[in-house]
């Protein structure tokens, strides 16, 4: 089979449509189309976590809403039941970005809403009875080479001046980390107890749940073509609302006029067949932390409840023209490069069947930062860019959202991220040659760092060109 075709189900292998997590669960009946014409108080455009939890927060604050929540497919189809199931505290961006606009001490505060998010997301799922898998175990940074290393710690320097404090982040060494995780040629990493492992698919349905108790109305099988002040339309008919909130996230580039707003990045996962007992011996991983490596090409993992992992990266990050596979199918080549990243952490877990490989899409803003917002003007409000963070951040960005909806002055409408306004992406071929050019530099820096004892200066100069 080329390398340029998708896989297809041979075996146990499933590729594309439905993430593993949804396919865990089984796809669900979709709720009723939009009936045709209609009012609102407010409506929300995306039926994912940040649709979701802005709906949530709305209905919670203030029950006499009447909020409407569309969906093209179903809730959570997109990046909410797609993503590694990291509900982690990092932020959806870098921070000396936040700082240059808004000084190191609102960084630190926004990085403080970060770590109680990751609790409200935890307490939100009790709350409500979601059996999502929630297990707060933390987050393990692990570097494998010496380049690796020094970026590591001086990451970890960094960060102590945007509010993470001796106890928000430690620094393990090999041994400590082995103790762990068994990962291989590991030289240390760093453990912070502000992430839990999340079944993504179970969280977002069970959070559609919810608001439905609260009295919101989610149509889903209704794609929204345009969005206007004080109306929405749809292929089902308008909703007519004061407030109109954008929660498309990679799909924005969907709407007339925002092809250049929110680059649709994809990320690729693959999970394998549960690790028979002697492989899970020799790795370890008893706990339930997640755990990144600091590759430029990085991966992200987990090992989900029934002993399986769970492996991310990016692979076809971009397509020419803000366009996406809409099935999510990935590329041989792509699962190959994820079967190598699982070997290279994980040599015990080489030959582990992969059961399941799909692909989603996230918003990557201009300045690779999230943010959120409201233009009182026009009633139009939106939520995302979240560049790969986006399961913690949609939910500090939906409870923003609802204070921002109902003119509520707190501590979150004067975050950092709030009204943030950035540049658009280039035009075509420059950003498809940006971003192309990016991940081909990435992928050779960690080549070459693989015995080098500083980041590589390929990647430092891809980082400036591109803005990342």
């Amino acid at each position: 089979m080329s390398v340029a075709e998708p896989f297809r189900r041979t075996d146990r292998f499933v590729d594309g449509d439905v993430s593993y997590w949804h396919r865990e669960q089984g796809v669900p009946d979709r709720r009723p189309a939009l009936p045709g014409d209609t009012d609102a108080d407010v409506v929300i455009a995306g039926a994912g976590l940040t649709g979701l939890w802005t709906a949530y927060y709305l209905a919670s604050l203030q029950p006499d809403l009447r909020i409407v929540v569309l969906e093209r497919e179903f809730a959570g189809f997109g990046a909410s039941g797609r993503n590694g199931g990291w509900a982690s505290a990092a932020l959806p961006g870098q921070e000396r970005r936040y700082a240059a606009t808004h000084g190191v001490t609102e960084v630190a505060r926004m990085q403080r809403a970060m770590f109680a998010a990751v609790d409200e997301v935890v307490d939100v799922a009790a709350a409500e009875g979601i059996d999502a898998d929630i297990v707060k175990g933390g987050v393990l940074g692990v570097a494998t080479n010496p380049a690796q290393y020094s970026r590591l710690t001086a990451y970890l320097d960094g960060l102590r001046r945007y509010g993470w404090g001796p106890d928000d982040m430690v620094l393990l060494s090999a041994d400590e980390l082995r103790e762990r995780v068994a990962v291989a040629g590991a030289l240390g990493g760093t453990w912070t107890p502000h992430g839990a492992r999340v079944q993504p698919a179970r969280l977002v349905r069970g959070l559609a749940e919810a608001v439905e108790r609260k009295g919101v109305t989610i149509h889903e099988g209704t794609t929204v073509t345009r969005i206007e002040p004080g109306v929405a339309y749809t292929d089902h008919g308008a909703v007519r609302a004061p407030v109109v909130i954008r929660a498309l996230e990679g799909f924005t580039a969907s709407l007339p006029g925002q092809r250049r707003s929110w680059l649709p990045m994809s990320s690729s996962m693959v999970v394998t067949e549960p690790l028979p007992a002697e492989v899970r011996d020799e790795i370890g991983w008893r706990g339930a932390e997640l755990l990144g490596d600091k590759a430029h090409g990085f991966a992200y993992v987990q090992i989900t409840q029934d002993g399986r992992i769970a492996l991310g990266g990016r692979a076809v990050p971009y397509r020419y023209g803000s366009r996406w596979d809409r099935r999510g199918e990935t590329m041989g080549d792509t699962v190959d490069q994820l079967r190598d990243m699982l070997a290279r952490l994980f040599p015990a877990a080489a030959g582990v069947g992969i059961d399941h490989a799909w692909a989603g899409v996230l918003g990557v803003p201009r300045d690779w930062c999230g943010s959120v917002g409201l233009d009182r003007g026009t009633g139009i409000g939106w939520a995302g860019g979240y560049v790969g963070h986006g399961v913690t951040s949609a939910n500090l960005a939906g409870q923003t959202l609802a204070d921002l909806v109902l003119r509520r002055d707190t501590d979150l409408t004067t975050l950092p991220w709030v009204g943030r306004q950035v540049r658009r992406w280039e035009v075509e071929p420059l950003r498809w040659i940006a971003v192309r050019s990016l991940y081909q530099a990435y992928s050779l820096a960690d080549r070459r760092e693989q015995h080098a004892a500083r980041t590589s200066a390929i990647a430092t100069v891809a980082d400036r060109i591109t803005g990342r």
